[in-house]
């Protein structure tokens, strides 16, 4: 399944959402989901973000590509991401929790140790706050 993710930066702060249903449930993210087929990467990612967090975007650039493969209690298989992350500027909405997702919220840099985060996040931030100059 391939997916996109949103990292968006505001100063010392990135919007994270917190998933509202399986998998990773009450996890916190980057807004983002799976693209419907036939559907573009940045139509995807505009997309995703409105529904989740009520705000247009405009994607930037592509950050990081990677995968998260997630096993069952038995190690087989169950879901298989192909994950492209996008640093984007909000461009317009009004921030709230969408489908999906059960809050957004703006989190400062030195808080997100604070929060349940899936697996890879924390750095992709990382990479965001360090390289955002690139993508203005």
């Amino acid at each position: 399944m391939v997916g996109v993710g949103a990292i968006i930066l505001e100063r010392d702060r990135v919007l994270m959402a917190q998933r509202g249903k399986q998998p990773l449930k009450g996890w916190w993210s980057l807004p983002g989901g799976l693209l419907e087929i036939g559907e573009a990467l940045t139509d995807g990612l505009r997309r995703e973000v409105r529904e989740e967090t009520g705000l247009e975007v405009r994607p930037l650039g592509v950050l990081e590509v990677f995968e998260r493969i997630m096993r069952d209690a038995a190690g087989a298989p169950e879901y298989h991401y192909v994950l492209i992350d996008y640093i984007c500027r909000a461009a317009g909405g009004t921030l709230r929790a969408g489908d999906d997702v059960c809050a957004v919220e703006w989190v400062r840099r030195r808080d997100m140790a604070r929060l349940p985060i899936t697996e890879g996040t924390p750095a992709v931030i990382e990479k965001a706050f360090r390289e955002r100059r690139k993508y203005r």
